[in-house]
């Protein structure tokens, strides 16, 4: 044997035996599926209905690789890369952004929380996509209108998070950096949430505030939300769900964003005339899960919205009522795939009746109703 293949050789063996004294480390790939078959009534300028294809009312398609590493004593390092596409066109889910779910790193420790650094879910988003919101902050407008003032704001760029739990009190916490040059505050963000979990019962609250570049006038401006909710588990089989949300815009953005495609507040608001300066959202729920059988999940839930200060088509301001329902039917086919079917209302009127598709001008105000009705499949590795 030549000195070259005892030095290979010799190499190879001190690898093997090097490789315990290496901490423990994994890295899996998840992803969830999911796509529908909807129809909506009223979905377009001139009251016309719509068939497509189209996402979930629950979950988008997504993506992801989650990692761990071993440290010893209880800290492990950690990591997250997640994205979110458009499984019936392919395209993703942010334009020119490959990881606009999730991008972290950081530190994990069983007794004292982690601490990550990136891209992240706001504390909100968390807590009432995981806990509280009946249909996990929906992908529906007739299911998520409530967040669509503050939906940009979900996820945090440039972001320092912590989260940890203490005998029943869960503490969720973020920070983050605006980035901008000469001025410490623009962009930033930065929110809490305390949940504590008593026997069947849950409760929590929650603030966040975010300062952004207002509508228009190029200069900071605040948009702020807090809310509290609750869950109660009544049997093993049926889980009962309330929360109260408000929302405060001094941007000027959420009047717009409030809107359905084809509605003339997405087509108008536009002009510093026609945007509110304070517009104030209020926003209940109460909403139900019940499963029927083993493969069998009900859901249901209804919003009910009030706004104040809010743009209206003439340029003034004025109050508005928003509501909707919504029923999920959830049947697992496997640990991994399951069909859904979903039925939902919604009708709105003042302010609201802007957000709704327009007549057939496209810049007046039409029916101010949609039903919508969806068949769908999702499917988790």
């Amino acid at each position: 044997m030549n000195k070259k293949t005892i030095a290979i050789c010799s190499s190879a063996t001190m690898l093997v035996i090097a490789t315990p004294a290496f901490a423990q480390s994994s890295v899996t790939l998840y992803g969830l599926l999911d796509t529908a078959i909807r129809y909506q009534t009223n979905a377009a300028a001139g009251g016309k209905d719509k068939v497509s294809m189209d996402v979930g009312p629950e979950t988008h398609s997504r993506w992801g690789l989650r990692g761990s590493e071993d440290l010893g004593g209880g800290l492990s390092a950690i990591f997250r890369l997640e994205n979110g596409f458009e499984i019936n066109t392919g395209a993703l889910h942010s334009k020119n952004t490959l990881f606009s779910r999730q991008a972290f790193v950081g530190l994990s420790d069983k007794r004292w929380g982690s601490l990550t650094f990136g891209n992240q879910y706001a504390p909100a988003y968390d807590t009432l996509g995981d806990i509280f919101d009946p249909i996990e902050v929906g992908d529906y407008w007739q299911d998520s209108w409530m967040y669509n003032g503050i939906g940009n704001y979900l996820t945090v760029n440039n972001s320092v998070k912590y989260k940890g739990s203490f005998d029943g009190l869960s503490v969720d916490a973020i920070y983050g950096f605006g980035n901008n040059a000469g001025s410490v505050g623009l962009g930033s963000t930065y929110g809490v949430e305390l949940t504590y979990a008593f026997g069947p019962a849950q409760i929590n609250a929650g603030f966040q505030q975010t300062d952004v570049e207002a509508a228009l006038t190029k200069e900071g401006a605040k948009e702020n939300f807090l809310h509290v909710s609750g869950a109660y588990q009544i049997t093993p089989k049926v889980r009962l769900l309330a929360g109260w949300l408000r929302n405060q815009d001094r941007t000027g953005l959420t009047d717009a964003a409030m809107g359905q495609s084809d509605s003339p507040a997405t087509a108008l608001f536009i002009t510093k005339d026609r945007v509110s300066p304070n517009r104030i959202d209020d926003t209940f729920y109460v909403g139900a899960n019940w499963q029927a059988t083993d493969p069998l999940l009900f859901t249901f839930a209804y919003y009910y919205g009030m706004t104040r200060n809010a743009a209206l088509l003439d340029g003034s301001l004025g109050t508005g009522v928003n509501y909707s329902a919504t029923i999920l039917a959830e049947y697992s086919l496997s640990k991994h795939t399951e069909i859904y079917g979903t039925v939902d209302f919604s009708r709105g009127n003042g302010a609201f009746a802007a957000d709704y598709a327009a007549d057939s001008s496209g810049t007046k105000i039409g029916r101010t109703n949609n039903v919508g009705v969806a068949l769908g499949i999702r499917q988790l590795f």
